[in-house]
């Protein structure tokens, strides 16, 4: 029995030492695989880093300083002003793209850290974020910008799971903090994305939650039980960018944020950074095709790729000079859009008035606006508009709505002003309004140019072409004020315009210092009139105006 029971441990013995010598040659085979695999991969890896591409234009052209970002001087400055300061704020910029945002805002947080009075330090980071590709989990198990909690069930044990240990790992907004958070295209972030951050700028921590978290665990650690019961430090300054308009914005965001706005590049601006391009890549450039890209390039980005296409076409034809036949096959072949660039026309004609508008980013431009009106006596006239927006949507919280748009409803007030305040009957007129240019016209601003157009054509005036004009009109002919004068400005004034009407409650100080121009504020119609139609003496009695009208001139803007 002794030597059977001796046997048997002796073969238990053997089965355990088989077992154990197995182990431990299997271990050492699976170290040796993976010591063979790991030398692969990294030298896998050498050799890709070994391998570089030149560096793109578009990176060798990427501003370094403020004095590099060209055209947004005005910009610059207010974004300075709200971060560079002892209580720096959370920052929007509006802005077309490819106009110096993203640009600007990587430079900001280092010119800050040179301000003594600063809060931010040479410790202070810079994350960037864009808002495009930031989704979360409904599980809150991956949320790049506010952080997440492991979870050990759907993203495996670890070395804490195992023990039930939740594992928060933080966001975005935590790794910024006592930095700038910067969020690119913050207008398409997802409304739950936007909620969350919204809470950490108000909180300036974040609170996260796991149905794996028990305070009285004695397992979990004592940095992760702070972290669930005070939450990840989150005090950053917000700058996010965005092409939208300030509209398009969650109001809740724009509440808490200085709204600083980059405008639309000139044609000199893209000339020079065409040059700037040019001169980094070695090359030269005739200035005719210098020329036709400021007419075809409305942003920094554009202009750099159709000078690097150019520039390819030039070496291939073993040349370093661009000539304006490779700008235009360029065009051509990208089907690039010339910039909407209208002058005001060289003599005046009855029915056509330039009125003023904005579009995308708070650009302003001239607007062509006709209108022909011919007498009928056997029926009632007809009335026709195009290119016109004639209905809108109207989107707030969980209703939606469709009404007349807002330059359909101007053009029936103008029908009752030319009967109220002229005595013209339009009932006796075949009218036409058209809005050339192919652009859909909507907004009010259009009412005084619509009026003085019907005027002109019924009567039979010509408009003085050297006047531009905006102002919302209501039905007793008082002008009333509307948005964007400023750019508007701008824009007559590069349009060649001599006399700008304005609304009066639009009225601003600079424009006193205005040269070669008059900017008139007018407050009702037949102002309006007397100063856009070309009418002799006897057309002034029967338009009965005050004659005792200032006029307010003074310096260019563009100087």
């Amino acid at each position: 029995m002794t030597q059977t029971l001796i046997l048997i441990e002796i073969f238990f013995t053997v089965i355990m030492g088989l077992y154990f010598m197995n182990a431990l040659k299997s271990q050492k085979s699976n170290k040796v695989v993976i010591e063979k695999e790991n030398k692969k991969e990294i030298d896998t890896l050498k050799k890709l880093r070994s391998i570089k591409l030149t560096e793109p234009l578009t990176e060798k052209s990427r501003p370094s300083s403020f004095d590099e970002i060209i055209g947004q001087e005005n910009g610059i400055k207010a974004l300075k002003a709200a971060i560079c300061s002892p209580n720096p704020q959370h920052v929007i910029i509006y802005g077309p793209p490819g106009t110096g945002k993203t640009a600007a805002a990587r430079l900001i947080l280092e010119d800050a850290k040179k301000k003594e009075y600063s809060p931010f330090n040479q410790q202070s980071k810079f994350m960037e974020i864009d808002a495009t590709t930031v989704r979360s989990d409904e599980r809150g198990i991956a949320d790049p910008l506010i952080g997440s909690v492991h979870d050990p069930i759907y993203q495996g044990a670890g070395a804490l799971g195992l023990a039930g240990v939740p594992q928060p790992k933080p966001g975005a907004v935590t790794k910024a903090h006592g930095g700038i958070l910067f969020i690119d295209e913050i207008g398409e972030l997802h409304p739950s994305e936007m909620n969350k951050l919204l809470k950490v700028l108000e909180d300036r921590k974040v609170f996260l939650d796991s149905a794996y978290y028990n305070p009285s665990d004695n397992n979990i650690p004592s940095y992760i039980k702070d972290i669930f019961e005070n939450g990840l430090p989150a005090d950053f300054r917000l700058i996010g960018a965005t092409t939208r308009n300030p509209e398009e914005i969650t109001p809740a965001l724009r509440s808490r944020c200085v709204e600083v706005f980059f405008r639309a590049l000139l044609p000199e601006e893209i000339k020079k950074i065409a040059m700037n391009a040019i001169k980094k890549l070695n090359f030269t450039i005739e200035e005719e095709a210098c020329e036709l890209i400021s007419k075809y390039c409305s942003n920094g980005r554009d202009t750099i790729n159709l000078v690097q296409l150019s520039a390819g076409l030039s070496i291939n034809s073993n040349r370093n000079k661009i000539l304006i036949q490779d700008v235009e096959w360029v065009i051509e072949n990208g089907q690039y859009s010339p910039r909407i660039q209208r002058k005001i026309p060289l003599e005046p004609k009855v029915g056509y008035v330039n009125g003023l508008a904005v579009y995308g980013a708070n650009m302003g431009m001239v607007m062509e606006i006709e209108a022909t009106a011919k007498k009928i006596n056997f029926r009632k006239g007809n009335l026709s508009i195009t290119g016109l927006v004639e209905e809108e949507e109207i989107n707030s919280s969980n209703k939606k709505a469709i009404r007349k748009s807002t330059a359909w409803c101007s053009v029936q007030n103008v029908i009752t002003i030319m009967k109220q305040m002229f005595d013209l009957e339009c009932d006796e007129y075949d009218i036409h309004i058209n809005f050339p240019g192919g652009i859909p016209v909507d907004g009010p601003s259009a009412g005084i140019s619509i009026t003085t157009a019907v005027y002109s054509a019924i009567i039979g005036k010509p408009v003085d072409n050297n006047v531009a004009m905006t102002g919302e009109i209501s039905i007793h002919g008082e002008v009333k004020p509307v948005g964007g004068v400023s750019s508007k400005v701008e824009a007559a004034i590069k349009a060649g315009a001599k006399k700008i009407i304005i609304p009066k409650e639009n009225w601003q100080d600079k424009f006193e210092k205005l040269d070669k121009v008059k900017v008139i504020p007018v407050s009702d119609i037949k102002t309006v009139i007397k100063e856009a139609i070309c009418v002799g003496e006897e057309d002034k009695l029967f338009l009965n105006i005050d004659k005792s009208v200032e006029f307010l001139s003074a310096e260019s803007m563009t100087k």
